[in-house]
C-alpha cells in the first residue's frame, strides 16, 4: 500500500459535527486503501480519548493538543504578517517538523490536507501531491460576520476575508486539486479567481443512511404530550448561536401562542452563555452534549434550521432528512440541497417560518414530507457515491501546479 499524508485542522474522530463527519468517513475511506499517516490537532478536552480509536487505522500518528485560548493569543501576530488569523492558529513547528520528516522517510507523494490551513504544512515540499479539501469558502465565512456584526468586530471579519481569499487563491493555484461541498462554492472560488475554475472539484457530503434511519427505535426524551420541535449543532459556533437565539426570540412565541404544547430544544455539545440562558425560557431546552442525537430526531414533530448565516450542506439537516423528519430551514440552510419544495419547507423571515413548523406539526403532513425528505436524501446524499470520486481524484495523472515555498514560520 502507498503512503498517504492526512492533515486535519481537528481530530476527526468522532463525527459529532459537521466537519468532523466529513472528515471521518474520507480518512476512514483512505485508511483502507493506503498506509495513512495522520497529524491532527485537538481543540476539545473531550477528545482526547478518541486518539486511542483512530491508531488502529494509522501507520503513523502526530497528535497535538491546543488551548484556543493561547492560539487566539498568537493569532495576534498575524496582524504584524499581513496574513490572516487563521494560520498562526493552526501554526505548530512540531507539526511541521513531522511532516517534513515523515514524507522524507516514507516517500509520501500524496498529501490530503482536510481545511484550508493545513496546507500550509505542504505547500513547498518537493514531489508531494496535495490536494485540500476547503469544504467552504472559509473567507465568505467572514464576509457574513463582517455584515452582521457592529464595529470594531465588522472591521476584524472583514479584514481576515480579505486576508483569508487571497490565502485561498494562492493555495488552489499551487495544489492539483480543491474540494467543495457545493456546486455553490465552488462557483463562488471560480467567480474570485476565474483562472482557477478547471482546479476546483465538487465531492458532496453524504449521510449514514442506517445509521440515521427511522427505522431504529429508541425511547422519546421528551416529556408526554409535548410538540417537540429540534434544532441540533455545535453550540459555540456562531451561526447555530445567532440561529437558536433568533428562533427562540422572534418565531418561537408566534408558535406557542397557537400552539402551547410546542416546545424548542438546542441539542448539541458546548451551549454559549447566550443560548444557556435560552433555558430559563418557559419554552426552550438546551441540553448540552448528548450521547446520541438520533432519539431527538426520531421523536422531534419538526426539526429546524434557522440559520442566518449558512454555507454549504448542512450534515444537521441531511441527518434529520435522513431520519425522515420534516425540515423547516431559512433560505441559506437550504440553498445548496438538491431537495425540492415538496420534501423540504422553506422560509425567509419569522412569519413565515412560524407558520410553516405550525403546519407541519400536523402528524399526518408532517410524516408524509418526512418520508418524501429520505428518499431524496437515499437519492443524492449516499457517501458511497462521493468517495468513489474522491478515489479517482487521488488515482488519475499528476496534473501540473505553480511551486512555492513553505508557509511554515521556523
Amino acid at each position: 500500500m502507498e503512503a498517504l499524508l492526512f492533515l486535519a485542522h481537528r481530530l476527526p474522530y468522532p463525527p459529532n459535527k459537521g466537519d468532523k463527519v466529513r472528515s471521518w468517513q474520507f480518512f476512514r475511506h483512505l485508511a483502507e486503501r493506503y498506509r495513512v499517516f495522520l497529524g491532527t490537532f485537538v481543540d476539545d478536552p473531550s477528545d482526547r480519548r478518541h486518539v486511542a480509536a483512530l491508531e488502529p487505522l494509522c501507520a503513523g500518528m502526530f497528535v497535538e493538543e491546543i488551548a484556543p485560548w493561547a492560539k487566539r493569543a498568537t493569532s495576534l501576530s498575524a496582524f504584524l504578517k499581513g496574513e490572516p488569523l487563521s494560520l498562526p492558529y493552526f501554526r505548530s513547528r512540531a507539526m511541521g517538523a513531522w511532516v517534513e520528516e515523515t514524507v522524507r522517510r516514507e516517500g509520501v507523494t500524496r498529501a490530503f490536507a482536510f481545511s484550508s490551513p493545513m496546507a500550509q504544512y505542504v505547500l513547498g515540499l518537493f514531489g508531494l501531491r496535495c490536494f485540500v479539501d476547503f469544504v467552504d469558502m472559509d473567507s465568505a465565512k467572514w464576509g457574513d460576520y463582517a455584515a452582521r456584526r457592529g464595529w470594531p468586530a465588522s472591521a476584524l471579519y472583514g479584514r481576515e476575508a480579505r486576508r483569508l481569499l487571497a490565502y485561498e487563491r494562492d493555495v488552489v493555484a499551487r495544489v492539483e486539486a480543491s474540494l467543495f461541498v457545493t456546486d455553490e462554492e465552488a462557483a463562488r472560488l471560480q467567480r474570485e479567481a476565474p483562472e482557477l475554475r478547471d482546479r476546483a472539484i465538487v465531492i458532496r457530503n453524504g449521510v449514514d443512511s442506517d445509521y440515521f434511519s427511522p427505522a431504529r427505535e429508541f425511547p422519546s426524551p421528551f416529556a408526554p404530550g409535548e410538540r417537540a420541535v429540534v434544532f441540533t449543532g455545535a453550540m459555540d459556533y456562531w451561526p447555530n448561536i445567532d440561529g437558536v437565539t433568533w428562533f427562540a426570540r422572534e418565531v418561537l412565541p408566534e408558535i406557542r401562542a397557537r400552539d402551547p404544547s410546542a416546545r424548542f430544544y438546542v441539542v448539541g455539545m458546548n451551549p454559549e452563555r447566550t443560548v444557556r440562558a435560552l433555558a430559563s425560557e418557559d419554552a426552550t431546552t438546551v441540553t448540552g452534549r448528548v450521547a446520541d442525537v438520533r432519539p431527538y430526531l426520531r421523536h422531534a414533530r419538526v426539526v429546524v434550521a434557522p440559520l442566518r448565516v449558512a454555507r454549504g450542506i448542512q450534515n444537521k439537516v441531511l441527518e434529520a432528512m435522513a431520519m425522515a423528519r420534516p425540515v423547516v430551514a431559512t433560505v441559506g440552510a437550504a440553498a445548496a440541497l438538491s431537495a425540492r419544495g415538496d420534501e423540504i419547507e422553506v422560509a425567509s423571515d419569522a412569519r413565515s417560518f412560524a407558520a410553516k413548523v405550525l403546519a407541519l406539526l400536523d402528524p399526518d403532513r408532517g410524516e408524509a414530507l418526512g418520508r418524501r425528505a429520505r428518499a431524496r436524501m437515499l437519492r443524492d446524499y449516499t457517501w458511497p457515491a462521493s468517495l468513489a470520486q474522491l478515489d479517482a481524484l487521488l488515482e488519475r495523472d499528476a496534473v501540473p501546479v505553480r511551486p512555492g515555498a513553505l508557509a511554515i514560520s521556523r
